[in-house]
């Protein structure tokens, strides 16, 4: 599913094309399981002043997102669907808004092509709205979002909350920073992009 709010943005020209795809469990709402009910969505602190923080740079904030329970028949696509827009009516109410959502319905044993770590959300998102893979960005709790990261040529930022600190624990090194929160996240995101300018002035 894809939903889009074009926006009013500042233009940057070393943003353009680029994006930030945001996990959504854990990282935009509280991580409890199989979230399937509208009642059940609470945002994570600060997600919505984040996610305005990137905007502002004229960065796409796109979620991107494995919803198995879908594949397993606990829940059904209305069900996600209802979730979503409470998500969304919760961010707007804070002045947030998203460019894309994007969600893989399968269950792990489908074997398809958008399951995360797989990149067919992050392509079809990169189709969809002229964004540069290599040069965007990639915030999760999960193993599978830092792998996103890597295979599709994307920074990747571990987020502490959700599934987070467990992720840190197990180790490895499929990220390129870990942050407390999404809103630590797009502090350094920014920062990045930032230098990068800088650094192309300098030159």
């Amino acid at each position: 599913m894809n939903q889009t709010h074009p926006g009013q943005r500042k233009s940057w020209s070393w943003s353009k094309n680029r994006a930030v795809f945001l996990d959504r469990d854990g990282v935009i709402i509280k991580e409890k399981g199989f979230v399937f009910e509208p009642d059940d969505v609470v945002l994570v602190d600060a997600a919505a002043e984040a996610i305005i923080r990137m905007s502002s740079m004229g960065l796409k904030i796109v979620v991107l997102t494995n919803q198995s329970g879908i594949g397993r028949g606990l829940f059904n696509e209305e069900s996600y669907k209802k979730v979503l827009r409470r998500m969304v009516q919760l961010l707007e109410k804070s002045g947030a808004r998203l460019d894309g959502v994007y969600h893989c319905p399968h269950a792990p044993w489908e074997g398809c092509d958008c399951r995360k770590p797989k990149p067919g959300l992050a392509l079809k998102a990169a189709k969809d709205l002229g964004i540069s893979l290599s040069r965007s960005f990639v915030v999760g709790d999960k193993r599978s979002d830092m792998e996103l990261a890597r295979t599709i040529g994307a920074k990747g930022i571990l987020v502490r909350t959700g599934y987070g600190r467990k992720s840190e624990e197990e180790g490895g090194t499929f990220w390129d920073f870990v942050a407390d929160d999404v809103k630590a996240a797009a502090e350094v995101i920014l920062r990045w992009v930032e230098e990068e300018e800088d650094g192309t002035r300098d030159g």
